[in-house]
């Protein structure tokens, strides 16, 4: 079986040009239609796992804390998201970026601390793979 490393290269030295290192910004172009705030994002199994914990013998405390939990079942449309952030208002769209649901501009994007999380990944990719 033949081996290769994510940098491209096979256990040989030679070149594998199945990944490439090159990496482009998507470009997307919003329609013109805003969609609806409530086609955003699919609540339904967070939605489910509430109804059961509001029926579970648990704290109240338990409670809360399995419902912030169950938040993170969301899935979010990020096609329609950016669709909305597009006719949305300059408040609306701006507590967007701080969110990450849309990264548009890179110093912003550095300022609310995104870009100093993907270096910190980075470097913890690296230094995983320097181990080995």
């Amino acid at each position: 079986m033949k081996q290769v490393d994510l940098f491209g290269s096979d256990s040989k030295g030679e070149e594998d040009k199945t990944y490439s290192s090159k990496i482009e910004a998507p470009i997307y172009e919003p329609k013109n239609k805003q969609p609806h705030i409530l086609e955003l994002c699919n609540k339904e199994k967070g939605k489910r796992l509430i109804n059961r914990i509001e029926s579970a013998n648990i704290t109240e405390e338990e409670k809360v804390f399995l419902k912030y939990a169950a938040m993170r079942h969301n899935v979010f449309n990020y096609e329609k998201i950016a669709d909305y952030y597009a006719h949305a208002s300059k408040d609306m769209q701006e507590l967007m970026e701080q969110s990450a649901l849309v990264i548009i501009d890179f110093e912003k994007a550095i300022q609310y601390g995104f870009i100093k999380l993907n270096d910190n990944i980075k470097k913890m990719f690296l230094t995983s793979y320097d181990n080995e």
